[in-house]
């Protein structure tokens, strides 16, 4: 008999053992792939070349739990981008931001004057919202309905909120509620600077910048930090491998078991509690505890038989919104990409940087049209980081890897169409659209990594291929996520916990559900 037994090795999953086991709790972390990491891993996918297979850029994870799990000691090391994000906008014409405030208030003042000039105000918009959000990463959100405990929650988020001016209220409705564009019509005139702010409110987010909710996934990109800088992005040397395989020497030093080639089939209940779970081998293992890491709708959909469950909760998982419109490749390259507006093969700052292809907000907004008509756009939005200009353990000497996260592309596709029919055409047109800005690229692409939506859900129970584990809409944020009532990680099986990306804060490689996750599994 186990004490606890967790459901999913990737870091979340990983995080929350780690603090199980240091309360002194015997954990069995049980993995279907024979890596541990979840969508954090690194592999070698052409011989000579590994990169960050699915996740690949670093911001979210949490300060306390980088210091909790020791993970620099266990070799973690991150590198910021020299530059934040280039945006190359047609053949002669870009528009970058830089680490400097300074730089990104003159190369927007290239564009707009107006716009250089509001840019410092928005972003002590910004930070002043995401402060907000970062105090209430690590707290469990209040249940509605719930108890005393969750009435002090209540209140003392209360408490904080009426720290604010009536300005900044103001601000955090906006961004809790309102489209990306409403809000950057705001405080912005010129059409490529909005389109440059907008692309965050569609990253992981199958919907359009006039979406209402899109501002929040944007303040959702801006909450993390790197090495101590606020909003900053980074590379960790490795890849994002590098994240999990910190975190799974700590659990192992802290005696964590941790299996994999061990797929679970079902949870096994009885009486209306958890009692352990069978593999797809047949194998039954008991604990007194089981602790989901994989998606609500995963959970609850295929694992837990639904006569445990009541026909109402039945239906809101039915309804749960997952599917985040993500099409992910990695691509071996010859030779870095030669942007027609900023010429040049060898290496440059802006093959640093995050290259998003998104130039107007029409371009963004047609994106998600097509991929509603057609099931992928015909000219996607593209995010490319190219890792091997900063970190030399991922290429061979002289060429690279490029990671390319790209938007906007149907869960599922329509008139009954399989991904498994279309994936190599979607990705032939993501080549072509980097072509169109990059002349060179698609003769410099030596072998490709190809990830559908569907091979997303496959390979990483990522359902609907869903970063995220579930959208990132206010029906399904703080005390709503995943569903009103069960928002403090418990679930209606008692003894069955989540803390996986379903869970508040969401998505992104933060390891805050497996922390706080963890400390209401203590309190049980």
């Amino acid at each position: 008999m186990k004490d606890i037994l967790i459901v999913g090795g990737g870091h979340n999953g990983l995080v929350c053992a780690c603090y199980l086991a240091s309360a002194g709790k015997k954990v069995t972390v049980l993995e279907r792939r024979d890596i541990v990491g979840g969508a954090a891993v690194t592999e070698e996918f052409h011989p000579g070349f590994r990169n960050s297979v699915a996740s690949y850029t670093v911001s979210l994870l949490n300060p306390k739990i980088i210091r909790d799990l020791n993970l620099h000691e266990h070799g973690l090391q991150v590198k910021l981008r020299p530059q934040s994000n280039f945006f190359p906008l047609s053949g002669s014409e870009s528009l970058s931001f830089y680490k400097s405030p300074e730089d990104t208030r003159a190369e927007i003042a290239r564009f707009s004057e107006k716009d250089a000039a509001a840019l410092p105000a928005f972003y002590e918009m910004l930070e002043t919202v995401a402060d907000v959000l970062r105090e209430e990463l690590l707290r469990t959100p209040p249940n509605v309905g719930g108890g005393l405990a969750d009435l002090v929650r209540a209140g003392s988020f209360g408490m904080r909120a009426k720290k604010l001016s009536m300005a900044q209220r103001r601000d955090a409705l906006d961004l809790f509620t309102k489209s990306a564009t409403d809000v950057l019509d705001a405080w912005f005139e010129n059409d490529h600077v909005k389109a440059a702010f907008a692309f965050d409110s569609i990253v992981g987010n199958y919907g359009a910048p006039s979406t209402p909710g899109s501002a929040y996934v944007l303040l959702h990109h801006v909450f993390g930090e790197v090495n101590g800088e606020k909003g900053a992005w980074g590379h960790a040397i490795g890849g994002m491998g590098a994240i999990t395989q910190a975190m799974l020497k700590e659990a192992e030093r802290l005696g964590v078991e941790v299996v994999t080639g061990a797929g679970v089939e079902e949870v096994i209940i009885d009486g209306g509690q958890a009692k352990g779970v069978r593999l797809a081998d047949g194998e039954v293992l008991h604990a007194h505890k089981v602790v989901s890491n994989v998606g609500p709708k995963l959970l609850f959909g295929k694992l837990v038989d639904e006569q445990h469950l009541d026909p109402e909760f039945q239906r809101r998982v039915r309804g749960f919104k997952v599917g985040s419109g993500t099409f992910r490749m990695n691509v071996a390259l010859s030779e870095l990409p030669d942007f027609t507006c900023r010429p040049g093969a060898q290496l440059q700052q802006h093959h640093q940087a995050g290259i998003v292809i998104g130039p107007t907000m029409q371009y963004l907004e047609q994106a998600y049209l097509d991929a509603k008509q057609f099931g992928w756009s015909r000219k996607p939005i593209v995010e490319m980081l190219i890792p091997s200009t900063v970190d030399d353990t991922l290429a061979p000497a002289g060429q690279h890897v490029a990671s390319l996260f790209c938007q906007q592309f149907a869960p599922e596709l329509p008139e009954g169409k399989d991904w498994d029919d279309y994936r190599e055409q979607a990705a032939d047109t993501i080549i072509d659209t980097v072509t169109e800005y990059a002349p060179n690229f698609r003769n410099s692409v030596i072998a490709r990594q190809i990830h559908s939506p569907l091979d997303l859900e496959r390979k990483f129970g990522l359902v609907g291929g869903d970063i995220f584990h579930g959208a990132l809409g206010l029906d399904q944020l703080w005390c709503n996520r995943p569903f009103m009532g069960f928002s403090d990680y418990r679930t209606p099986i008692r003894g069955l916990y989540l803390c996986g990306s379903g869970t508040h804060p969401g998505g992104g490689v933060t390891g805050v559900p497996g922390h706080n996750a963890a400390r209401e599994i203590l309190k049980d």
